[in-house]
Protein backbone atom coordinates (compact mmCIF):
# COMPACT_ATOMS: atom_id res chain seq x y z
CA UNK A 1 0.00 0.00 0.00
CA UNK A 2 1.33 3.52 -0.86
CA UNK A 3 2.05 5.71 1.95
CA UNK A 4 -0.37 8.65 2.13
CA UNK A 5 0.86 12.10 0.46
CA UNK A 6 2.98 14.50 3.57
CA UNK A 7 1.14 17.51 3.84
CA UNK A 8 2.96 21.10 4.31
CA UNK A 9 0.69 24.10 5.41
CA UNK A 10 2.62 27.47 4.47
CA UNK A 11 1.15 30.57 6.00
CA UNK A 12 1.06 33.63 3.31
CA UNK A 13 2.21 30.93 0.94
CA UNK A 14 0.87 32.28 -2.54
CA UNK A 15 3.06 35.03 -3.15
CA UNK A 16 7.22 35.97 -2.42
CA UNK A 17 9.12 33.96 0.06
CA UNK A 18 5.94 31.94 0.63
CA UNK A 19 5.55 30.45 -3.10
CA UNK A 20 8.70 30.15 -3.24
CA UNK A 21 8.78 27.93 0.09
CA UNK A 22 5.27 26.33 -1.49
CA UNK A 23 6.70 25.10 -5.12
CA UNK A 24 9.46 23.70 -3.83
CA UNK A 25 7.78 21.62 -0.91
CA UNK A 26 4.85 20.58 -4.02
CA UNK A 27 8.46 19.78 -5.74
CA UNK A 28 9.93 17.62 -3.16
CA UNK A 29 6.55 15.32 -3.22
CA UNK A 30 4.53 17.23 -0.41
CA UNK A 31 0.59 18.18 -1.12
CA UNK A 32 0.43 21.95 -0.33
CA UNK A 33 -1.98 23.58 2.57
CA UNK A 34 -1.17 27.78 1.53
CA UNK A 35 -2.88 30.28 3.24
CA UNK A 36 -3.31 33.79 1.86
CA UNK A 37 -5.17 37.04 3.59
CA UNK A 38 -5.95 39.47 0.59
CA UNK A 39 -3.84 38.46 -2.39
CA UNK A 40 -6.59 35.82 -3.98
CA UNK A 41 -4.89 35.82 -7.66
CA UNK A 42 -1.44 35.10 -6.55
CA UNK A 43 -2.21 32.41 -4.55
CA UNK A 44 -4.45 30.75 -6.98
CA UNK A 45 -1.18 31.49 -9.34
CA UNK A 46 0.45 29.35 -7.32
CA UNK A 47 -2.10 26.56 -6.60
CA UNK A 48 -2.26 26.13 -10.20
CA UNK A 49 1.17 26.15 -10.80
CA UNK A 50 1.29 23.27 -8.33
CA UNK A 51 -1.19 21.35 -10.00
CA UNK A 52 -0.21 21.73 -13.34
CA UNK A 53 3.30 20.35 -12.24
CA UNK A 54 1.61 17.43 -10.70
CA UNK A 55 1.26 17.98 -7.45
CA UNK A 56 -2.19 18.50 -5.19
CA UNK A 57 -2.64 21.93 -3.48
CA UNK A 58 -5.62 24.10 -2.20
CA UNK A 59 -5.63 27.76 -1.16
CA UNK A 60 -7.54 29.06 2.17
CA UNK A 61 -8.25 32.35 2.57
CA UNK A 62 -7.96 33.37 6.16
CA UNK A 63 -6.46 36.66 8.52
CA UNK A 64 -4.22 34.83 11.08
CA UNK A 65 -5.17 37.33 13.50
CA UNK A 66 -8.50 36.24 13.42
CA UNK A 67 -8.81 33.01 15.38
CA UNK A 68 -12.49 31.86 14.11
CA UNK A 69 -10.50 31.96 10.55
CA UNK A 70 -7.57 30.32 11.94
CA UNK A 71 -10.36 27.49 13.47
CA UNK A 72 -11.31 26.96 9.42
CA UNK A 73 -7.32 26.12 9.07
CA UNK A 74 -7.71 22.95 11.74
CA UNK A 75 -11.15 22.25 10.72
CA UNK A 76 -9.56 21.52 6.75
CA UNK A 77 -10.29 17.90 6.29
CA UNK A 78 -6.47 17.29 5.35
CA UNK A 79 -5.47 18.69 8.71
CA UNK A 80 -7.26 16.32 10.37
CA UNK A 81 -5.34 13.51 8.49
CA UNK A 82 -2.32 14.80 9.95
CA UNK A 83 0.11 17.79 9.25
CA UNK A 84 4.13 16.44 8.43
CA UNK A 85 4.81 20.13 8.30
CA UNK A 86 4.32 23.73 9.42
CA UNK A 87 5.66 26.86 7.92
CA UNK A 88 5.10 30.28 9.57
CA UNK A 89 5.59 32.45 6.97
CA UNK A 90 3.06 35.50 6.67
CA UNK A 91 3.47 38.78 7.84
CA UNK A 92 3.31 42.76 7.71
CA UNK A 93 6.13 45.45 7.35
CA UNK A 94 5.92 48.76 8.01
CA UNK A 95 8.57 51.44 6.62
CA UNK A 96 9.21 53.66 9.84
CA UNK A 97 11.18 55.57 11.76
CA UNK A 98 11.92 53.89 15.42
CA UNK A 99 11.74 57.67 16.90
CA UNK A 100 8.11 57.76 15.03
CA UNK A 101 6.99 54.43 15.74
CA UNK A 102 3.44 54.48 17.60
CA UNK A 103 1.44 52.17 19.70
CA UNK A 104 -1.01 51.27 17.31
CA UNK A 105 1.58 50.47 14.67
CA UNK A 106 3.70 48.48 17.32
CA UNK A 107 0.68 46.42 18.57
CA UNK A 108 -0.41 45.15 15.12
CA UNK A 109 2.98 44.61 13.91
CA UNK A 110 3.20 41.72 17.22
CA UNK A 111 -0.10 41.31 16.03
CA UNK A 112 -0.05 39.41 12.95
CA UNK A 113 4.29 38.87 12.88
CA UNK A 114 3.97 36.76 16.61
CA UNK A 115 0.66 36.39 17.68
CA UNK A 116 -0.39 35.33 13.98
CA UNK A 117 2.48 32.53 14.20
CA UNK A 118 1.36 31.41 17.70
CA UNK A 119 -1.70 31.43 17.02
CA UNK A 120 -1.87 29.46 13.68
CA UNK A 121 0.49 26.94 15.73
CA UNK A 122 -1.93 26.89 18.99
CA UNK A 123 -4.75 26.10 16.81
CA UNK A 124 -3.64 22.61 14.79
CA UNK A 125 -0.65 21.52 17.48
CA UNK A 126 -2.94 18.74 18.10
CA UNK A 127 -2.93 17.48 14.60
CA UNK A 128 1.11 17.83 14.16
CA UNK A 129 2.30 14.31 13.17
CA UNK A 130 4.67 12.86 15.89
CA UNK A 131 8.17 13.88 13.68
CA UNK A 132 6.34 17.16 12.31
CA UNK A 133 9.00 19.89 11.32
CA UNK A 134 8.18 23.67 12.13
CA UNK A 135 9.70 26.40 10.37
CA UNK A 136 9.69 29.91 11.46
CA UNK A 137 10.03 32.57 8.83
CA UNK A 138 11.97 35.11 11.09
CA UNK A 139 14.37 37.83 10.28
CA UNK A 140 18.29 39.25 10.03
CA UNK A 141 16.67 42.23 11.51
CA UNK A 142 15.19 40.33 14.80
CA UNK A 143 18.82 40.15 15.79
CA UNK A 144 20.07 43.25 14.30
CA UNK A 145 17.13 45.77 14.54
CA UNK A 146 16.40 48.25 11.70
CA UNK A 147 15.96 52.18 12.33
CA UNK A 148 13.25 52.05 9.87
CA UNK A 149 11.68 48.67 11.10
CA UNK A 150 11.82 48.76 14.81
CA UNK A 151 8.42 47.09 15.06
CA UNK A 152 8.57 44.27 12.57
CA UNK A 153 12.20 43.99 14.34
CA UNK A 154 10.78 43.34 18.04
CA UNK A 155 8.14 41.19 16.14
CA UNK A 156 10.35 38.97 14.56
CA UNK A 157 12.56 38.70 17.87
CA UNK A 158 9.66 37.58 19.56
CA UNK A 159 9.12 34.74 17.14
CA UNK A 160 12.86 33.55 17.46
CA UNK A 161 12.83 33.37 20.85
CA UNK A 162 9.01 31.80 20.87
CA UNK A 163 10.55 29.37 18.09
CA UNK A 164 13.67 28.48 20.04
CA UNK A 165 12.07 28.06 23.42
CA UNK A 166 8.88 25.56 21.83
CA UNK A 167 11.95 23.87 20.21
CA UNK A 168 13.20 22.84 23.57
CA UNK A 169 9.82 21.76 24.36
CA UNK A 170 8.46 19.65 22.33
CA UNK A 171 11.91 17.99 21.17
CA UNK A 172 11.18 15.10 23.18
CA UNK A 173 8.50 13.93 21.26
CA UNK A 174 10.22 13.95 17.94
CA UNK A 175 9.26 17.37 16.85
CA UNK A 176 11.64 19.89 15.78
CA UNK A 177 11.50 23.83 15.46
CA UNK A 178 13.79 26.46 13.37
CA UNK A 179 13.76 30.13 11.95
CA UNK A 180 15.31 30.62 8.62
CA UNK A 181 16.00 34.16 8.79
CA UNK A 182 16.45 35.87 5.32
CA UNK A 183 18.19 38.90 4.57
CA UNK A 184 17.66 41.72 1.27
CA UNK A 185 15.17 39.22 -0.61
CA UNK A 186 13.62 39.94 -4.17
CA UNK A 187 10.21 40.57 -2.78
CA UNK A 188 7.37 43.10 -2.19
CA UNK A 189 9.28 44.72 0.57
CA UNK A 190 12.04 46.23 -1.49
CA UNK A 191 9.44 46.47 -4.73
CA UNK A 192 9.66 50.37 -4.28
CA UNK A 193 13.11 50.81 -4.04
CA UNK A 194 14.90 52.75 -7.11
CA UNK A 195 17.39 51.37 -9.28
CA UNK A 196 20.01 53.19 -6.91
CA UNK A 197 18.86 51.91 -4.18
CA UNK A 198 19.09 48.50 -5.27
CA UNK A 199 22.45 48.32 -6.54
CA UNK A 200 23.42 49.97 -3.07
CA UNK A 201 21.61 47.23 -1.43
CA UNK A 202 23.65 44.51 -3.89
CA UNK A 203 26.79 46.26 -2.98
CA UNK A 204 26.26 45.80 0.93
CA UNK A 205 26.10 41.74 0.60
CA UNK A 206 29.78 39.95 -0.08
CA UNK A 207 27.95 37.80 -2.56
CA UNK A 208 26.65 40.81 -4.51
CA UNK A 209 23.34 39.79 -5.35
CA UNK A 210 19.76 40.38 -3.39
CA UNK A 211 18.26 37.15 -2.61
CA UNK A 212 15.75 34.87 -4.40
CA UNK A 213 12.79 33.39 -2.65
CA UNK A 214 14.05 30.19 -3.71
CA UNK A 215 17.47 30.83 -1.74
CA UNK A 216 14.70 30.45 1.40
CA UNK A 217 13.26 27.90 -0.08
CA UNK A 218 16.05 25.76 -0.29
CA UNK A 219 17.33 25.91 3.28
CA UNK A 220 13.27 25.65 4.44
CA UNK A 221 13.41 22.30 2.32
CA UNK A 222 16.49 21.02 4.03
CA UNK A 223 15.25 21.95 7.12
CA UNK A 224 12.02 19.67 6.30
CA UNK A 225 14.16 16.63 4.99
CA UNK A 226 15.61 14.38 6.75
CA UNK A 227 19.67 15.36 6.45
CA UNK A 228 18.60 17.77 9.09
CA UNK A 229 17.29 14.90 11.56
CA UNK A 230 19.35 16.32 14.48
CA UNK A 231 18.72 20.43 14.31
CA UNK A 232 16.26 22.08 16.16
CA UNK A 233 16.27 25.28 18.00
CA UNK A 234 18.67 26.78 15.37
CA UNK A 235 18.26 30.19 13.77
CA UNK A 236 19.93 29.96 10.78
CA UNK A 237 20.92 33.59 8.17
CA UNK A 238 19.94 33.41 4.57
CA UNK A 239 21.23 36.54 3.82
CA UNK A 240 24.48 36.46 1.38
CA UNK A 241 26.62 37.57 4.04
CA UNK A 242 24.99 40.43 4.78
CA UNK A 243 25.05 40.08 8.52
CA UNK A 244 26.89 37.42 10.09
CA UNK A 245 26.11 37.43 13.67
Amino acid sequence: MDSPQPLAIITGGGRGIGRGISIRLASEGYKILLTYNSDSFSAEETVDEIRSNGSDAVALKIDCTVPSEILLLSEHPWCKGGIDVLILNHGAYNRISAYELTDEILRKSMEVNFFGAFGVWNSIKEHLLEEARIVAIGSQLGIRGSPHGADYSASKAALHAWARSLAQDIGTSGKRVNVVAPGYVDTAILAGDTNEKRNQRELEVPLKRIGQPSDIAGVVAFLCGPDSAYITGAVIHVNGGLYLP
